[in-house]
């Protein structure tokens, strides 16, 4: 049960409504940054949450049906490329959990945030470093946001098939940076993370 350890340190403070946010998309070269949230009945642990990064695929995509089942309430935030490259990743990640929270049907007391920054919320808030491995709430919204960008790029890659945005989703692995330096960039590329690779692309 240590997964509820925060949850129950704070309930027993007086706490009733808490929620955990976490963020996915922050290391890709294209796409959105995108937030989950989520709000669960005290003491609820859904079987096989964890950290979405431990998850396979299948198991994450089966979870984010019974998270949003079983949830006293969700939502999802997102930050645009534009917002990426104008305020940078990390304040636009910030925003994205900000909107996630905002998106919940039920408004939460507290929020337990991943990470080591909270973003400005009308509530209280902690950051738990490795959050979405500490505690239940913020592993479920990971999750959330996981699944939710992923099906975002799945379907942009069918509006850049070059790029094969369904293998990567977006991460800058060997094939995509492949098809970056053979295609240049697309509308979704993140100019500010491409500076490195179209350097090299240069220098050749």
């Amino acid at each position: 049960m240590e997964l509820l350890e925060y949850e129950n340190e704070l309930y027993a403070k007086g706490y009733t409504t808490i929620c955990g946010v976490d963020e996915a998309g922050r290391g890709p070269l294209a796409g959105p940054v995108c937030a989950g949230a989520v709000i669960l009945k005290k003491g609820q642990v859904i079987e096989g949450v964890n950290d979405s990064k431990k998850l396979s695929e299948k198991k994450r995509e089966k979870l984010f049906d019974v998270i949003k089942e079983e949830a006293v309430a969700y939502g999802i935030g997102w930050a645009s490329v534009e917002e990426i490259e104008e305020i940078n990743i990390l304040n636009a990640a910030m925003i994205a959990m900000k909107r996630a929270v905002e998106q919940l049907a039920i408004k939460p007391d507290y929020a337990l945030i991943d990470g080591n920054k909270t973003p400005e919320l009308e509530i209280p808030s902690m950051a738990i470093v490795k959050g979405d491995s500490l505690s239940e709430s913020i592993a479920a919204a990971s999750i959330l946001a996981k699944v939710s960008r992923d099906r975002l790029l799945l379907e942009l890659a069918k509006d850049y098939p070059e790029y094969h945005f369904e293998k990567h989703k977006g991460y800058g692995t060997k094939l995509h940076r492949e098809m970056i330096l053979k295609y240049g960039p697309c509308e979704i590329h993140r100019p500010s993370f491409l500076k490195k690779i179209l350097a090299e692309k240069d220098d050749v």
